[in-house]
């Protein structure tokens, strides 16, 4: 009999435990992302100049990985994938749109899971369908750009979900270091504060894919000033967290949406283009000081992962897989390799790219390089205008212009040696074999996520098929012709 009367206890303990409300032993989840920040700003993937400090110090008390990126390197559609757990053409959430009604979302998924879901900045690009509705959300104004504000938010959800015994995830998102950049007298918004430290033109780092030009030190300078705001900015954020007393039960995920708002990099499928810092710390399950260099991730595996660890029931589909093996220090299969995408860079113009990269190589259809198609993006600030100034009188620069511009078919690149992407080897008679893995590999990638371009890498070379594909999959036709970017 006592035994039987145990039993019913521990399982009524059980049910009440799980139940949603309960929220004493259940995780919380903190994702907080950056807005164009190059990965290699942070000192913990390599940075000299000192802009992260309060970063470093999450990097060096919980996990650090080395193979991270975004699948979509646009704000707008990345925030979309970290929502739904699906790409683009799953969701319906191409360029800047929203996914289709009804889709899935972590937002609503964790609601009904008893968690109270917050958001705070970048409002529009991080509500994915017409029908999310948020348990708090901030206005999307220069509070972006403001540590204090940041830490205010922060802490008055916290101190609802306190009142209401209930777990959390909240999105924080920062709009630095998107342009506009911070310079003195030019904070970038109204209401937002200077950053703790300013930066030279004589101190940048710059990337390998931007010319050393006085252009490219100017615009850095102003851009590391906005990293070390966004890391204040983090800092207080943290703050919050720990004044709280949920830092304990608390995972704490930090990323970018994308690379660096300059030319070769954000809205592209180069390497520096998706890769994206990855820190990761869950007390009581990450060790201080792990770094990960062996296994890819990617943000279309951040809503399984959640639902991994926090027990919530989620949708039967999702096109990522959880990661939280690696979190408990476990090896896992299938992580050797990445895919990503860009289809639009707005509701208007397609730019349909893919890519699959490995830790070794990077293979890359651009469904839109027709020889007429005119690409340009909205990050190409002074440094694009130098260039194409410059590559008047000089070839290297021109060449790397003219491929910017309208690209090629296809792209190949050893990222071992070379992961600036300054060097197609796709006519490589000497990476024949490796072109074609990689290639089958991306094949592999778009059959079994349902992309609608697949058919397009299969028929590389018929361009009047490529070109029905892509009116089918966006509604409209590739741009034809040149268009003049607007002046900065």
């Amino acid at each position: 009999m006592f035994m039987n009367m145990k039993s019913i206890y521990f399982s009524v303990l059980t049910l009440i435990i799980c139940s949603p409300g309960f929220a004493a032993e259940r995780p919380n989840i903190l994702l907080f992302t950056a807005d164009d920040l190059h990965a290699e700003s942070l000192g913990s993937y390599g940075s000299k100049a000192e802009m992260t400090p309060h970063l470093d110090r999450l990097a060096a008390s919980g996990m650090v990985f080395n193979k991270a990126h975004v699948n979509a390197a646009i704000c707008s559609p990345c925030r979309k994938i970290i929502a739904t757990g699906l790409y683009g053409h799953n969701s319906g959430a191409y360029g800047f749109n929203i996914a289709r009604p009804g889709t899935p979302t972590i937002i609503n998924t964790f609601q009904k899971g008893g968690y109270l879901a917050g958001l705070i900045g970048k409002v529009p690009h991080s509500t994915p369908t017409k029908d999310t509705e948020w348990d708090f959300v901030t206005k999307d104004t220069a509070n972006g750009r403001s540590p204090k504000l940041h830490y205010k938010h922060t802490a008055d959800f916290l101190a609802r979900c306190k009142k209401e015994k209930k777990p959390f995830y909240l999105m924080v998102n920062s709009h630095d270091p998107h342009r506009p950049y911070c310079e003195k007298g030019k904070l970038g918004h109204r209401d937002a504060e200077e950053p703790s430290r300013w930066y030279s033109p004589e101190e940048v780092e710059i990337p390998g894919f931007l010319p050393d030009i006085p252009q490219v030190r100017t615009e850095l300078a102003a851009y590391q000033n906005s990293v070390r705001r966004l890391d204040d900015t983090f800092g207080k954020v943290m703050q919050a967290l720990d004044d709280s007393g949920f830092a304990d039960n608390t995972l704490v995920i930090f990323i970018s949406d994308n690379g660096i708002a300059m030319p070769f990099a954000k809205a592209n499928v180069w390497y520096h283009a998706s890769r994206t810092p990855f820190l990761v710390r869950l007390p009581g399950v990450t060790k201080a000081g792990i770094r990960d260099d062996s296994h890819f991730v990617s943000v279309v595996d951040l809503f399984p992962t959640f639902l991994d660890l926090c027990g919530v029931k989620g949708p039967d589909k999702l096109d990522g897989h959880s990661f939280l093996p690696l979190l408990k220090g476990e090896k896992q299969a299938g992580r050797d390799s990445v895919y990503t995408q860009i289809d639009s860079l707005s509701s208007k113009n397609p730019y349909p790219m893919r890519c699959v990269q490995t830790a070794k190589f990077a293979y890359i259809h651009n469904a839109f390089s027709n020889g007429q198609t005119w690409y340009r993006n909205a990050n190409e600030g002074k440094v694009m205008a130098a260039m194409t100034t410059l590559g008047e009188n000089d070839p290297n620069i021109k060449a790397r212009v003219d491929l910017f511009r309208h690209r090629v078919p296809e792209e190949f690149f050893d990222l071992s040696k070379d992961p600036d992407c300054l060097n197609n080897l796709i006519d490589s008679k000497a990476h024949a074999d490796e072109i074609k893995k990689m290639r089958t590999r991306l094949a592999e990638y778009m059959k079994s996520s349902g992309d609608p371009l697949l058919k397009a890498l299969e028929n590389r070379d018929d361009r009047k098929l490529i070109d029905k594909l892509v009116v089918d999959t966006y509604g409209r036709a590739l741009s034809k012709g040149k268009k003049k970017p607007k002046k900065k």
